[in-house]
């Protein structure tokens, strides 16, 4: 059976990632490496916590069983990180740290929760944009097995929203027609069952390459109209 790490687990995505692997028969392990230990309970858990993320990457190979599978929901915004160069810590360099370390452990599939309209033709001149561009080709350029860069647009159903007003606004948008609110945003659910429904389809050699981009209406089906428990 295979064994799965979670990192970013006490996030919105991370933290829908970690139920949704808890919850199935497909993942036997899971790990979870994180600054605070989350609140999900399991006997095939194990969460550890390290509140230095500089030592995270070290602690992959030495994980036990060793994971096949990395999960990196890893994220922060500019107000919450303090400035633009400790959010760049974060978002950037500790990420492609993280995919680094992942590949010289021997992990085989890596997914990676990017951000929809990251290569747009203003992408240049957006800090985040360069962030998730940049992490994206240092995974694309690592070799994994299998990498898989999901790129959802605005994240629906956080208990604590980054951005109230537009968070609400995209969220009652159904109000118009699902088809409108599929466009421009998602429940972080749906995109805690695509991340693990990917990496499973990795895993069973059926992803379509072995660079996936899962783009917003991929994730929509992965994660909620072809969605099994």
């Amino acid at each position: 059976m295979t064994t799965a790490a979670v990192f970013g687990c006490t996030g919105a995505v991370g933290s829908q990632i970690l139920a949704t692997l808890l919850a199935t028969d497909a993942f036997s392990s899971v790990k979870t490496i994180s600054r605070r230990l989350p609140e999900a309970r399991s006997p095939k858990l194990e969460a550890l916590e390290e509140g230095n993320v500089s030592n995270w990457g070290g602690i992959i190979s030495a994980l036990s069983p060793k994971p096949s599978v990395i999960f990196n929901a890893v994220g922060t915004t500019r107000a919450t990180a303090g400035g633009l160069q400790r959010q760049w810590a974060i978002d950037h360099d500790l990420c492609i740290e993280n995919a680094k370390a992942a590949k010289a452990a021997g992990v085989t599939t890596y997914v990676f929760i990017s951000s929809g309209g990251t290569r747009g033709l203003l992408s240049a001149y957006v800090p985040y944009s360069k962030m998730k561009i940049g992490v994206e080709d240092a995974i694309r350029e690592l070799g994994f097995e299998y990498a898989i860069v999901l790129r959802p647009g605005m994240i629906l159903g956080r208990e604590k929203p980054k951005a109230l007003f537009l968070e609400s606004i995209f969220a009652h948008l159904n109000k118009l027609g699902q088809g409108v609110q599929d466009k421009l945003g998602v429940d972080q659910t749906v995109i805690g069952r695509a991340a693990v429904a990917a990496a499973r389809m990795a895993e069973e050699g059926k992803a379509p390459s072995k660079y996936w981009v899962v783009e917003q209406a991929d994730i929509l089906k992965l994660g909620r109209d072809e969605w099994k428990e």
